[in-house]
């Protein structure tokens, strides 16, 4: 690629001229639009501040654009600006995969994604999708927790991304669809017989369980409730009989004979695959939660971060 001079006509990303834009000024463009200052985007590729304001307005130049509204306090984009950081993210997170975000990766290593969410999501759908992102060299630091607590701490920047259990509240945190959960309720091929059967829940509903122990993720049973109310359309007046604060361990406790729960259908799809345990409804329209994948705006220059997000989104779509 050969490089030209700041006020020579261009065209690639300049709305119209013939010659493309110096790939280290979209760098640099990319890093204050991720990072929202010159201060933070120059501390990002290890350049001096007045050399990232000069190649900005160089690149403002050449676009014949305003890019970034100065604030007292870094910088906000401008539409324009939106529109490059969409076009060009994608290649430049591609080649600092392989050069590392100011050159050689192994002169300047990428630093690695955080990344939280349910212990469940993580251990069976996230943590599979990501291995060949590892493979390629992105470096991952994994924190299970609860969504809650989780959304806050992305908020002051411990994290990268959540996958959140629910789309979070305000315009702060960014969010997409990541994938649907869909709850079934189980038991033991023992139990179902014991109680008669699906065709005896059908008929009966809830009364059907009488006496079946209940096992439950929390003693307020928020994901039973959930069916309940959806499924039934009456109010859950039962306590659990066993309470786990993990889904694996409440799956294991019903498949060894425990009682029934609700469970998501991907967390337990082996064991409903096998027989060691079995639907007691099949509802037309069951219950579904959607999980999002949260990133806070503007809280990471890091290029793998994108990589990681984007990945996940596409290949969700399979979940």
């Amino acid at each position: 690629m050969r490089h030209r001079d700041s006020d020579e006509e261009g065209e690639g990303v300049r709305p119209g001229g013939a010659a493309p834009v110096d790939l280290n000024l979209l760098r640099t463009f990319l890093a204050v639009y991720r990072t929202g200052s010159f201060t933070a985007g120059a501390r990002l590729l290890g350049l001096s501040q007045p050399t990232v304001t000069t190649q900005i307005r160089t690149l403002e130049r050449q676009l014949d654009r305003e890019l970034f509204q100065r604030l007292a306090r870094g910088v906000a984009p401008g539409p324009y600006a939106d529109e490059l950081a969409s076009r060009i993210v994608e290649p430049l997170d591609a080649l600092a995969t392989v050069t590392g975000p100011g050159g050689s990766a192994d002169v300047h290593p990428v630093e690695p994604v955080h990344l939280a969410g349910p212990t469940e999501l993580l251990t069976h759908r996230v943590m599979p999708a990501l291995a060949p992102l590892v493979d390629r060299g992105v470096r991952l630091r994994i924190t299970p927790g609860l969504t809650e607590p989780l959304l806050e701490e992305l908020r002051t920047g411990r994290y990268d991304l959540v996958v959140s259990t629910y789309r979070p509240r305000g315009r702060a945190l960014a969010s997409a669809p990541l994938a649907d959960e869909e709850f079934v309720l189980v038991t033991t091929p023992a139990w179902a017989e014991r109680i008669g059967g699906p065709a005896r829940l059908a008929a009966d509903g809830p009364a059907a369980l009488h006496g079946v122990p209940l096992v439950a993720y929390a003693e307020d049973v928020p994901i039973v409730r959930r069916y309940w109310r959806h499924v039934f359309g009456r109010r859950l007046v039962r306590h659990p009989a066993v309470t786990m604060p993990d889904l694996n361990a409440v799956k294991a406790a019903v498949a060894g004979g425990t009682g029934f729960s609700v469970l998501p259908r991907y967390l337990c799809s082996a064991e409903l695959a096998s027989g060691a345990l079995v639907p007691l409804l099949d509802p037309d329209d069951p219950p579904i939660n959607t999980a999002f994948l949260v990133q806070r705006p503007g809280s990471s220059g890091n290029p793998h971060v994108a990589l990681v997000r984007d990945h996940l989104l596409e290949i969700a779509r399979d979940w």
